[in-house]
C-alpha cells in the first residue's frame, strides 16, 4: 500500500476490466475487494487473475452469477429437455 502498488493494480485493473461494481472491506482479517465482471468467455478468468496472482499475491475467489434475462433464459432451455 505505502509504495502504491495495491492502488496502481487495482487502476489497471478497472481500466482494462470495466467492472460493474467494486466494493472495498475486510474480509476474514485481510484487505478485501469484491469486483463485479462481466467475462464474455472463461478464458478471461487466467488472464484477469494472473496479475492479482503475481503483483498482490492476492488470493481470487470467482463465484459465477446471472441476472435475470439470463435466468430466463435458462428456464427456457431446462424447459426443453
Amino acid at each position: 500500500v505505502r509504495d502504491g502498488t495495491v492502488e496502481k493494480v487495482i487502476q489497471e485493473t478497472t481500466e482494462r476490466w470495466h467492472p460493474e461494481a467494486m466494493y472495498f472491506c475486510p474480509v476474514e482479517g485481510k484487505r478485501g475487494m469484491f469486483m463485479v465482471v462481466d467475462f464474455t468467455d472463461a478464458s478471461d478468468i487466467p488472464v484477469f487473475s494472473e496479475p492479482l496472482y503475481q503483483r498482490l499475491s492476492a488470493e481470487l475467489n470467482f463465484i459465477p452469477v446471472m441476472n435475470g434475462e439470463e435466468l430466463s433464459k435458462a428456464f427456457g432451455r431446462l424447459a426443453e429437455q
